[in-house]
């Protein structure tokens, strides 16, 4: 047993990793392009981890979490910690090499697959455990940081996520069975880890198990308990710490306090706290109490905060103040924010300011809520003037949103839908088109940052991006797709582009947070009711179709989409909100089907994301999502095509959901999962048209011809030529024009051969 070390009072769960200014992002890029070496990076990361590290020591935090910084994903990392990369890059003889392989592929690798953590926008890797698979432990990279912490006098806590959510996440292959059943040999790899930990003077370990709050397991609090039971027995170790996240944590509770786990983290925002007082061996445990929301930008409301906390506390032997989870989903700070109004400013708390919410909460905790009365005081009058705000209440919205529902408005069956849309479109069979966007060149990149100095107006900057569009279509003619869209040179983001044209949204200046790899976003603030002053895209659509006697696709953003990559008002349900924003949407397919477009994509790529972890939600969220869908796209005629898109994420408990959307043509991420998700499609009963990706976009690899036909063959195994269509897995504004020409290239060829044999 350990010797169990002194309890910490305030922390976060984990921490961003990709710099205030994006430094790792650029600093990866650079060296993927080989124009920094290895020892720059490192020089990079190093100086990241130094800098966060002293930002929360000098912010008040007692316990400080390191290893939470990745190049890449923590999922990966602990795959390279317990000996889990894949065979097929174990040639790649540089480490980081070999680490980046098995995140992105190279020409000859494969890369392993990607989906969504949990029901935020970040993306994992998914690890690959098979027969081959011996886990060992491989600890360079925690003890690295441990030593770097050490040299500051960082008060650190390694973080790790724990081995039943590695194991529940991770995909078997080989004909392998479930990663799970390996559990007891990965918690001998831990145990390992733990003594080797204690060895090194540590004195508290994380383990991040946010899989106890998911319905992913049906068994997770026996596994749980013996799992945890033969960690806590180990003869030396360092106590443990054992975080969930992300939803109530009910059944493994009791679980876990039976084992000798020294602390037990539960999100008091996702969850009640209810299961607390139930459980008696908490007043033996230090109970991490996560009160500050980690996922989004809303401040704390302190005066509730610290009553949650008095009343976990009855409960426990001590309590310790947290984020509900790593802040990694959240920007760095509200200080890098111009232009925000004071009101709303005053509703926010980005990154740093909920460690210092932390720091608050932990000294009221301690001190007694008087201590910080000028700070609740402070809290209460933000929260008074947020509910009094006249935005956050449109009348005209609400009524037409009333009207329309009433009105039961939809759209014709499917089959007398396709049958007037290849009257008026004329496709081949197998018709070839791309996701949306193409990449976004230098030149994109410098215009958008001369209009933003002020270097070019907006004339200006419309006539560089007409030309970027001219080049898109002619690029796409002289390839011979069929369907061709306008490249979306002029958008930002495809969420933030729209959310900046919208009533009840603000676009921040630099509030980034990482969605996978080097890929970074800026989610936007949903904080009102939603409007649509004006069209958005219209201008530039009908532009793109001028130039060419080919169908041109009109390209939104669906409204669960545009929910679920913002950062959106808590003060209604988010059924209420989607359907605002699916007005917007609605008005605007109406006006491009007006100005002569035939064909019409909403992408949904977020459907799965938002999906509820437990299964007793799921069918309501489900509900009102296809109904903010439908109500987005039944404006428009039966002869308008409308498409939706959707990728990366672990589709089975949405295929129903994703049939009910009733889009005509649905395309979907399958190249990574080898067509996996059509079979499930069909039966889920789907019928309407489908473009499964035949190649990865997220890797910089150029499939050749014979790989794409091979793909094409496999889709046709489950889906008719009448109703297959081919295009990439995803857009490509983050691939060079040589890889995105060369592989478009070889889909077209493809296509050909599959539809003329």
């Amino acid at each position: 047993m350990s010797t169990t070390a002194a309890p910490f009072t305030a922390t976060i769960l984990g921490s961003p990793r990709i710099g205030p200014n994006r430094e790792l992002k650029r600093a990866v890029e650079k060296y993927w392009a080989r124009r920094i070496d290895r020892a720059e990076l490192e020089t990079v990361a190093a100086t990241l981890r130094r800098d966060t590290w002293s930002s929360l020591v000098t912010a008040g935090l007692d316990s400080v979490p390191v290893n939470t910084f990745s190049y890449y994903d923590q999922m990966l990392d602990t795959a390279v910690l317990v000996g889990a990369l894949p065979p097929r890059v174990a040639g790649v003889a540089d480490d980081l090499d070999r680490y980046f392989a098995a995140a992105r592929g190279n020409d000859e690798i494969a890369p392993l697959e990607m989906t969504k953590w949990f029901d935020t926008n970040y993306h994992y890797i998914v690890p690959e455990i098979g027969p081959r698979t011996t886990f060992a432990l491989n600890p360079a990279k925690v003890l690295g940081e441990l030593e770097e912490a050490a040299a500051q006098r960082v008060p650190a806590r390694p973080v790790i996520v724990g081995p039943i959510t590695f194991l529940a996440l991770s995909k078997p292959v080989d004909d392998a069975g479930a990663p799970i059943s390996r559990l007891d040999e990965l918690v001998d790899v831990y145990a390992e880890l733990l003594e080797l930990s204690a060895g090194k003077g540590v004195t508290w370990v994380q383990l991040d198990e946010p899989v106890l709050v998911t319905d992913i397991l049906p068994n997770a609090a026996e596994l749980a308990e013996r799992a945890y039971a033969r960690l806590g027995a180990s003869t030396k170790r360092p106590s443990l710490f054992v975080a969930t996240y992300f939803g109530e944590l009910t059944d493994a509770l009791p679980a876990l306090a039976r084992t000798p786990v020294e602390a037990i983290g539960v999100d008091l925002v996702a969850g009640s706290g209810a299961a607390v007082a139930a459980v008696p061996e908490l007043a033996e445990k230090l109970l991490v109490a996560g009160v500050v929301d980690g996922r989004n930008i809303w401040r704390t409301d302190l005066e509730s905060a610290i009553d949650k906390l008095a009343n976990v506390l009855k409960s426990a032997a001590s309590v310790a103040v947290s984020t509900s989870c790593s802040t990694l989903h959240v920007p760095y700070t509200l200080d890098a924010e111009d232009g925000i109004d004071a009101a709303l400013r005053s509703w926010l708390a980005f990154g740093s300011e909920k460690v210092g919410e932390v720091t608050t909460l932990a000294r009221g905790l301690k001190d007694g809520r008087e201590a910080i009365s000028a700070e609740i005081a402070a809290s209460n009058e933000a929260i008074a003037s947020r509910k009094a705000d006249p935005r956050l209440n449109n009348g005209e919205v609400r009524t037409r949103l009333a009207a329309i529902r009433a009105s039961g408005a939809t759209r014709g069956p499917a089959d007398q839908r396709r049958a007037a849309q290849q009257d008026r479109l004329k496709l081949p069979a197998l018709p070839t088109t791309t996701i949306g966007s193409y990449p976004q060149t230098t030149a994109i990149r410098v215009a958008r940052a001369d209009l933003r100095s002020g270097k070019i107006d907006a004339a200006e900057y419309e006539r560089r991006m007409k030309a970027e569009i001219a080049d898109v279509i002619t690029l796409q003619e002289q390839l011979g797709l069929d369907v061709l869209v306008h490249g979306e040179p002029e958008r930002n983001d495809m969420v933030q582009y729209f959310a900046e044209q919208l009533d009840g949204f603000f676009a921040t200046q630099n509030g980034w947070v990482q969605s996978y790899g080097s890929r970074c976003v800026r989610p936007p603030i949903l904080y009102g009711d939603v409007a649509r002053p004006n069209p958005m895209t219209v201008d530039w659509i009908t532009y793109a179709q001028s130039l060419t006697a080919k169908p041109v696709k009109g390209m939104l953003t669906g409204p669960v989409t545009i929910l679920a990559w913002s950062f959106v008002r808590d003060d209604q349900p988010l059924a209420d909100t989607a359907d605002q924003v699916a007005l917007a949407i609605r008005d605007e397919t109406v006006d491009l089907q007006s100005a002569g477009i035939a064909i019409i994509q909403v992408d949904e790529p977020a459907l799965r994301e938002l999906l509820p972890l437990r299964s007793k939600d799921k069918e309501a969220y489900l509900r009102w999502a296809v109904d903010a869908f439908r109500l987005s796209t039944s404006g428009v005629a039966d002869a308008t095509q409308i498409h939706t898109h959707l990728c990366y994420s672990e589709f089975g408990e949405v295929i129903g959901a994703i049939a009910d959307l009733d889009a005509d043509v649905t395309s979907i991420e399958a190249a990574r999962s080898h067509m996996e998700v059509l079979g499930d499609l069909n039966d889920a009963g789907f019928a309407n048209s489908v473009g499964p990706g035949v190649y990865d976009i997220h890797s910089p690899r150029v499939p050749g011809v014979d790989e794409i036909t091979a793909s094409l063959r496999e889709a046709l195994k489950s889906v008719p030529a009448e109703r297959l269509w081919v295009n990439p897995d995803c857009g490509l504004k983050t691939r060079a024009t040589p890889e995105v020409t060369a592989s478009l290239q070889h889909m077209v060829t493809a296509a050909a051969a599959v539809r003329s044999s």
